[in-house]
């Protein structure tokens, strides 16, 4: 072999040497990260221990009177237990703490993170629940998107139909990208009562909380209970200031109820005001205008409570 030849050949032979050593490491820790990386499928419920503390992840499914259920990325929910300590805050940013809230604001849809500890019925004891106030509008969103459905199959069927959709719509006009799951079981309709308010007036007449007394003992005889809340304004005015005034007489509502009839604020699901989107009657009449000034009160039941399967 020529003196070129054998420069060649040792040059080969150094590239390649180089090559295994510089390949080597990347080769082994590709091997570790797939021995390593859990791809398992785990779609289930998960049980805390009596006692454990944990601090999960997740998005609300499933919205109950005392409990809401959370899915985290692995498909496994866990059940959260609310308690009168149970601490709901927002997320505060840079040097800032974040604004409580009513466990109302726990909407299906809604990403939260929850720390407790387990009960004896492997649920999880909420002490604290934080979210991102971005991501509760988003819920707010969705929670009005599919409320027109469950009136529609209330209207049908009797009966307030539960739904579960994802909502990337709702997710795009938030600025948000990612989907959203929501379901819950079916209720059906306990009792019901229409409060009505005075123009530009979140005020509820003695009348009317006298029809709330009366709703509120028939809830506190039943069992598993939910009460549904939702406000309304006539068409005359300014629409944004209609429907901050429709979420006022929501609000005032619920006050009323858990002050005079001592309501845990858990069983009083989605508090939202509608402005004058779904009116009751005509809004070029007096009368019509009056009927549409209102708050809805519903009390729901499971209908696995009452055993109706249909």
């Amino acid at each position: 072999m020529s003196f070129h030849g054998w420069a060649k050949y040792r040059l080969i032979v150094v590239v390649v040497l180089l090559g295994l050593a510089n390949g080597a490491p990347v080769l082994a820790q590709d091997q570790r990260s797939t021995q390593n990386r859990d791809t398992t499928f785990r779609p289930g419920t998960r049980q805390i221990s009596l006692g454990q503390k944990a601090k999960l992840k997740g998005t609300i499914v499933r919205r109950e009177a005392d409990t809401f259920s959370i899915r985290d990325d692995h498909d496994i929910e866990t059940v959260v237990l609310l308690t009168e300590r149970t601490s709901v805050k927002s997320k505060g940013g840079f040097l800032r703490t974040g604004k409580n809230y009513d466990v109302t604001s726990l909407l299906r849809g809604l990403p939260v993170e929850v720390e407790g500890v387990g009960s004896q019925d492997g649920q999880l004891v909420a002490d604290k629940v934080r979210f991102e106030n971005s991501d509760l509008k988003v819920a707010r969103l969705v929670e009005k998107r599919v409320a027109p459905v469950e009136e529609a199959n209330e209207r049908l069927a009797g009966q307030v139909s539960e739904v579960g959709e994802v909502s990337k719509m709702a997710r795009a006009e938030a600025g948000r990208a990612h989907d959203r799951i929501s379901s819950l079981d079916d209720y059906n309709v306990q009792d019901s009562a229409n409060i009505y308010f005075k123009v530009n007036s979140a005020m509820i007449s003695p009348e009317d909380r006298r029809a709330l007394d009366e709703l509120a003992q028939k809830a506190m005889t039943t069992k598993g209970y939910v009460i549904e809340i939702s406000g309304h304004a006539d068409a005359t005015g300014n629409a944004q200031r209609n429907r901050a005034l429709s979420q006022q007489r929501a609000d005032a509502v619920v006050r009323y109820l858990q002050e005079n009839h001592d309501i845990p604020l858990r069983r009083m699901i989605t508090p939202f005001g509608y402005g004058q989107l779904r009116p009751a009657a005509d809004n070029n009449t007096p009368e019509g205008r009056r009927q549409n000034r209102r708050v809805e009160v519903k009390i729901l039941v499971s209908r696995g409570m009452t055993g109706s399967g249909e």
